[in-house]
Order: structure tokens, then sequence, then C-alpha cells
């Protein structure tokens, strides 16, 4: 039996009674073109002229930009003015870009997720998030990207790396699909992708420890405390420094992934971007089984305030994320763990 192709999983969805169904189903379709097209100019590397031009610069935001950044950007943005979308938000653009004041749909994208990490031969990907229309998209651009994370039509990523795969959810369960050279298509690898709701192993940066506030540097103690601390189990911990990467390893095997907000300056409320970068993820995995939250709440109910806002995130296996919020917002979580753990530890002072 012949995999499912993307193709043929948008040609279903299009006839189901999903809000702008078909119009969603196209979008995914042509964002699927503009990856594959990304992926041959990634694999040409410093080979290529897109890297060869690739001088930095910052987007609007004041994060390093690379001119690879911006070509993914303008291709992406040339892609989607081909089906029904009204609005292009990105992290490269400090407004967003109105396509077809007519069109049902907005979509909010990270053209080039990790880029820092292309030096390096490390995955990246494209992340995005498809929301319906709010308001009118010439008067009140911003609103249609303003809405919680719930109200996602569709969202996923692309992410470039040994293969070049989309996780997807539409609302239905979280799929993943993988580009076949001998199809030429992608074809869908992972039915009904379910997150471990238990795990043993954290991502998290470990050189920010001494900006991390009390909760986040508990929880992580306690981790590494292994079996005879009070979590009572060996964790191993992980950070690739790319989201889609980390997304991915989550999905394939379980895990958690923390980006908390610290000490440092810019970074009280974190550094990951809520419209197209926090609700695409959360959206996936919830999808999925799994939970997202902002160390207390969870991502898709949040109001966003403006597209660029910046939000803490941590999302994975269930029944950790859960531990994560419980050491944010229950002082039990903390108060009664062991001497030995609760007054030093490797990240403790």
């Amino acid at each position: 039996m012949e995999p499912q192709t993307l193709e043929s999983y948008l040609q279903g969805h299009a006839k189901g009674k999903m809000l702008h169904a078909r119009e969603v189903a196209e979008t995914v379709r042509a964002l699927s073109e503009g990856a594959i097209a990304m992926r041959d100019i990634i694999n040409q590397g410093v080979l290529g002229s897109a890297f060869a031009t690739a001088q930095e610069t910052e987007n609007p935001d004041g994060d390093v930009q690379k001119g690879l950044d911006v070509l993914a950007d303008d291709a992406f943005l040339n892609v989607v003015r081909k089906v029904p979308v009204a609005l292009y938000a990105s992290e490269e653009l400090d407004h967003p870009v109105l396509v077809n004041d007519k069109a049902p749909l907005g979509l909010a994208i990270d053209p080039l997720d990790g880029s820092s990490n292309i030096d390096a031969n490390v995955s990246i990907g494209t992340i995005f998030a498809i929301m319906p229309v709010k308001d009118d998209p010439a008067e009140h651009p911003n609103s249609t990207f303003l809405q919680p994370g719930r109200n996602q039509l569709g969202a996923g990523f692309f992410i470039y790396g040994p293969q070049l795969a989309l996780a997807l959810t539409l609302g239905d369960g979280t799929n993943v699909f993988v580009y076949s050279n001998r199809h030429q298509a992608f074809v869908r690898a992972y039915e009904n992708v379910a997150v471990p709701p238990q795990t043993h192993e954290f991502a998290i940066n470990a050189s920010n420890f001494q900006h991390w506030e009390p909760p986040v540097r508990a929880y992580v103690d306690d981790c590494l405390a292994g079996a005879d601390g009070p979590r009572e189990k060996r964790f191993n911990m992980r950070w690739v420094a790319s989201l889609v990467a980390e997304c991915y390893r989550i999905m394939m095997r379980g895990g958690v992934f923390l980006y908390p907000g610290d000490q440092r300056k810019g970074y009280a409320h974190g550094r990951l971007r809520i419209v197209y970068e926090a609700n695409p993820i959360a959206f996936l995995i919830e999808q999925a089984g799994g939970g997202a939250i902002d160390t207390t709440g969870a991502i898709l109910d949040i109001q966003p305030h403006t597209i660029h806002q910046r939000v803490p995130l941590v999302f994975g296996s269930r029944d950790e994320v859960r531990q994560i919020q419980r050491y944010h917002t229950e002082e039990s979580a903390t108060a009664h763990r062991s001497p030995l753990f609760g007054k030093r530890g490797l990240f403790r002072t």
C-alpha cells in the first residue's frame, strides 16, 4: 500500500467542514512548494550564492538577521501571493504585508528558525501559523495576528535536516510528512503523533543558569540530582538551539523544552515570539497530546498585544510540563525537598 501524500491529505481536508478548509489546504500546499525550493538553496551551503552575499543585519526585533533570513522571507511572501492569504506577518518585517484584502486568512511565519546554526550545519526550519482574518485587513492589519493561539486554523514547521520534513496540524491531530525523492512529494511518515506523557529528558540552555529565576533553578537541580534526588529518576539534558529540531525530537520520543524568562536585560518575558513561534509549536504539541505553557498557563490561551511579543515557553511531555508548572505555582513543589538538594545544587549558589 502506497503511503498517503501531503497532496491527498490536503484534498481530504479541503472537503471537510472546518472553517476555510479549502483555503487552508491551498496555503499549506503553497508553503510546501516554497520549502522544497528553500531546501535546495540551503543544501548548497557556502557554495551557493545565497550564502556568498549573507551580510548580517538586524531584524525589527533586534535579532541578528542573515542574508538567508531575508531571502527566505521574500521567497515565502512570493509563494503566498498565489493563495487566499490576506495578510503576511513575519519575524523579518516590522508590520504585516497586505497581500489580498478579499482573502480570508492571515499567515504568521518565522521564515528561517535557527539561522544562527547555519554555519554549523545544524537543522533549521520554517515555522508558520494560519489564522482567520479578523476585522478589515487593510485598516486593521494587526488584529488578525493578535488573537489567542486557539483560533489557529493550522500550524506547522518544515525542518531542513537529514530529511526535509513537515510537522503539521490542521486541528485534527498532528502528522509528520517527509519529502520523498522517489515520489517527488511529501508522504506521511507518522500519523497522529502522540508525545509520550512522561519523560526523563529536558532541554534548556544551561549557560544562562546564573540568570534563572528560583523555580527554574530548583527544577533543573532536582532533575540533575538523579535517582537519589527529589525526582527519584535520572534525567538527560539536551540543547540544540534550534526550536524546530527540539520540537521534532520531542514529538518523536518525548521530553520537555524550556526557554523561560530570566534576569538578563530584555529577557524577563523570554525570547521566543508568541505569534509565529510559540503559538504554532504549542498547537502542534497540544494536538499530539502534549502540553505548552508560559510556565504558569497555557500558551494558546494568551491574548497577544503586539505581533513581535515575546513569551516564556515550556512544552513537551504532558506530565513533565505539569511538573514544571507546579514548580512555578505551588510552593510545596520545592518546599519539601530533601535538605541536600533544597539548599544547594549544580545550578544553585
